[in-house]
């Protein structure tokens, strides 16, 4: 391939890795419903816990980290620059918010985040994968868990690298997910929003 073209193609690569929909697959495994039928209808991890699947919760997890975690790994692999590092961060990171093969209704990038931070430090991903299982654990709230990760991982990283293009891509992505979480908060905010574990049926959105 064309040098010119490898940046290019590996950042739609990226993109298309990030819309591979695991919960959506592994609920059709398990012989689940649509994790877009029902709790959020967010495609992802915490809502396929609601099925009352815990091997399929566990796998859509492990499954959409590790296309976070991919991504960046190869780029780091054949060592592109750190302008294309980060492309490709964000380019498998939007790919599971705005996935192509779900008409671009995606998940809210929880666990795809935490497998490009992996990648890019392992330090910062496990620093900032503590914050969410600290915050999730005395709170039971996973949203309030992404919330505080999210804005903690920027600062970790400004603290760890400095500012440069990995950073940037960082404090991108908190704040899609921060947007992506808005409607968590608000109900956080009024005491509506459910805790991991609850019988209650979630809120949509």
């Amino acid at each position: 391939m064309d040098s010119s073209l490898l940046v290019p193609a590996a950042i739609v690569g990226a993109y298309l890795l990030g819309s591979v929909p695991f919960a959506v697959i592994c609920s059709r495994l398990f012989g689940l419903a649509d994790p877009r039928s029902y709790g959020s209808g967010n495609p992802g991890a915490t809502n396929v816990l609601r099925s009352g699947n815990k091997a399929a919760a566990i796998l859509t997890l492990l499954g959409d980290g590790a296309k976070g975690w991919l991504a960046v790994f190869l780029a780091n692999h054949f060592m592109l620059s750190n302008v294309a590092v980060a492309l490709i961060a964000l380019a498998v990171f939007f790919g599971h918010l705005f996935p192509i093969f779900l008409k671009f209704k995606g998940g809210k990038g929880v666990a795809t985040a935490a497998g490009v931070l992996l990648a890019l430090d392992w330090l910062l991903g496990v620093a900032v994968l503590g914050l969410w299982l600290l915050t999730v654990a005395f709170s039971r709230y996973s949203s309030l868990g992404a919330l505080i990760a999210a804005v903690g991982s920027p600062l970790l990283a400004a603290m760890m690298w400095g500012a440069n293009s990995r950073m940037l891509a960082v404090t991108v992505m908190s704040l899609a997910l921060i947007a992506k979480h808005w409607q968590n908060l608000q109900r956080l905010l009024t005491g509506t929003e459910p805790r991991l574990g609850a019988k209650k049926k979630a809120e949509k959105g």
